[in-house]
């Protein structure tokens, strides 16, 4: 933008330098070839007493005299046809001056001055004097340097000035663009200083505003998801106890199972909702265990529904950058998809695979497949809240990789969630 404004200016500049310095220069060249003529015009007219009174030797000498005072070839032409001065030949000038008048004339070789003279004896003498080009245009090539040297440094001044005011308008902008970006990348206490035209002013406390009001947004959000993870507590603890009073060792160990995972859950609740960077939401873990740990417990209630399980997992370890609780709260989301929208005695299908340096975790079924139109994050037409896909979703971004929603060759559900793999990870 900066730029631009002073490629604007420079522009606006030249043009109204050529608009005013054209017209300068051809007035200069016209004032030069008009004062040179005047002076021409002046020297001759003093001979005007002398060819009109004195004998033809009288005039000769003065006419000879006065060319070399001024250097300029001077010739006068008499009645009877005798040329003093000069030698030149009878112009259309000098003739139509014989007749008794005098003018300029424009030659090739320069202006041509002719003056008649009356009160001869043998009639109208004249008198006749070039003024070369060289004369007529004496000066103008300096006149005209001085003219473009000005004209160049006015538009230089012109571009510094204009580059001075589209810094003093830009820095503003760039300086919001800055804090923008910051307050992009979850730095909430970026401020701007208003600065600039009253508009970017105005902006830039908009801008202060609206950061202030995230801020407070996101302070009373962190406050009521906290205070509603707290109030899990005393009901998670209800069921631990509840799980530890089932006489059936196996039945304890998978509702304990279940209560301790509902506890990470709301942990992870917590821990996001007091620290939502890239780097809290960061981690690694081993996809492979993840999935094989998540896929045995769903794998208890599908046998109780009457649901074949098939789980095709590539040989671990695969590192991610995911949490390991991130990663199990979205398998559990497909895999909770699965059991809420398909009938009891649906098979489904669980497979890890890695291709081109990603990890693709696919989960399809043989159901009654996703409902017409487009499947939007935080929405369901299926009676649900809609958050297990968004759940997925934020796991596959936090991960480098993203979901994907498609019909299954069956006419099922397939779910693709794609993480970057990343051997250089730590799992421990």
């Amino acid at each position: 933008m900066r730029g631009r404004l002073t490629l604007l200016v420079a522009a606006v500049g030249v043009l109204v330098m050529v608009a005013f310095l054209v017209p300068l220069a051809v007035l200069v060249r016209t004032v030069a070839a008009d004062r040179a003529t005047a002076h021409a015009t002046a020297d001759v007219q003093r001979l005007v007493a002398v060819v009109g009174t004195a004998d033809p030797g009288t005039v000769r000498s003065t006419v000879d005299q006065l060319a070399v005072d001024t250097g300029r070839e001077v010739s006068v032409f008499l009645a009877d046809g005798t040329v003093l001065g000069a030698p030149a030949a009878r112009t259309p000038a000098v003739t139509l001056a014989a007749r008794g008048q005098s003018l300029t004339v424009e030659t090739a070789a320069g202006r041509e001055v002719v003056i008649a003279v009356q009160g001869r004896p043998e009639g109208t003498g004249v008198i006749r004097t070039l003024v070369p080009r060289a004369e007529l245009t004496a000066g103008v090539s300096r006149a005209w340097s001085v003219l473009a040297l000005l004209g160049a440094l006015l538009v230089v001044v012109g571009l510094v000035v204009a580059d001075r005011l589209a810094g003093a308008l830009v820095r503003p902008i760039s300086a919001l663009s800055a804090v923008s970006h910051r307050l992009a990348n979850a730095e909430l206490d970026a401020r701007v200083e208003p600065a600039g035209p009253t508009e970017l002013r105005e902006v830039a406390g908009a801008l202060n505003h609206l950061a202030e009001r995230i801020q407070v947004l996101l302070r009373e959000e962190r406050e009521q998801v906290a205070d509603l993870s707290h109030r899990l507590r005393t009901p998670l603890t209800a069921l631990r106890l509840e799980a530890e009073s089932l006489r059936d060792p196996d039945d304890a160990a998978r509702v304990t199972a279940a209560v301790d995972g509902l506890e990470r859950a709301v942990t992870g609740v917590i821990r996001q909702a007091r620290w939502r960077s890239t780097a809290a939401a960061g981690g690694s873990c081993d996809a492979a265990a993840v999935v094989g740990e998540r896929v045995t417990f769903w794998s208890v209630l599908a046998e109780d529904t009457g649901r074949t399980v098939t789980l095709d997992l590539a040989p671990g370890p695969l590192p991610v950058g995911l949490g390991g609780d991130e990663l199990a709260a979205a398998v559990d989301a497909l895999l909770g998809n699965v059991f809420a929208h398909t009938p009891d005695g649906t098979p489904f299908t669980v497979r890890l695979a890695v291709a081109a340096g990603r990890v693709a975790l696919t989960v399809s079924d043989s159901g009654p497949g996703l409902p017409p139109g487009p499947v939007r994050r935080g929405a369901s037409r299926a009676g649900s809240t809609g958050l297990g896909l968004d759940i997925a979703e934020r796991a596959a971004r936090a991960g480098g990789g993203e979901l994907e929603l498609t019909t299954a060759p069956g006419g099922g559900a397939r779910v693709v969630l794609t993480l970057g793999l990343n051997p250089a990870l730590s799992l421990g």
